[in-house]
């Protein structure tokens, strides 16, 4: 039943097939390829005009003061869980990072028993709100040297909640 010639002739149907499919392939994209124009870039054939614009929605950016103005504790303090496993909020109870109770309009790096890194206790700022923001938004990036692992907190209102609950809790 199976001889050499039936399954030369398998054989050699699997690979006609293939090639038709393979020829198949190569005639499609040549017919449907993007064309290049004489400088090198695609371009489209045709365009399809639906009314929308193309260009990206602009972000408009909001003040930092202005989020901070209305800015909700209590949305803060349920932010602050985040922070809970590294700081404290106990005055001299530091932990992998630095106490933060009073840490609005305190000195940066000054936290007496906590070992900052160069960087951070060669800075020679205040924390105020708009500093607290632009390190907890990319600490890294605001203090290349910080030994901080956080990767930072994207959304504007969240960062001026988190501030604002700090505040609240040293007064």
């Amino acid at each position: 039943m199976f001889d050499t010639m039936t399954l030369t002739k398998i054989v050699g149907g699997f690979c006609g097939a293939f090639l038709i499919f393979l020829l198949g392939g190569f005639a499609a994209e040549f017919i449907y390829h993007e064309a290049k124009s004489h400088d090198g870039e695609h371009h489209q054939a045709y365009t399809i005009d639906t009314g929308a614009d193309e260009s990206a929605e602009e972000v408009v950016e909001v003040a930092f003061a202005d989020v901070y103005a209305v800015a909700d504790a209590g949305a803060g303090e349920r932010l602050w869980r985040q922070c809970q496993a590294c700081h404290k909020l106990e005055d001299g109870a530091n932990g992998t990072g630095p106490y933060l109770l009073g840490i609005v309009g305190r000195d940066i790096g000054v936290v007496d028993g906590y070992s900052y890194s160069g960087d951070m206790a060669g800075h020679g700022d205040v924390w105020s709100p708009e500093n607290l923001n632009a390190f907890l938004e990319n600490p890294k990036g605001y203090i290349a040297g910080t030994k901080m692992s956080y990767k930072g907190m994207p959304k504007v209102e969240d960062r001026a909640n988190l501030i604002a609950y700090l505040d609240s809790i040293a007064n």
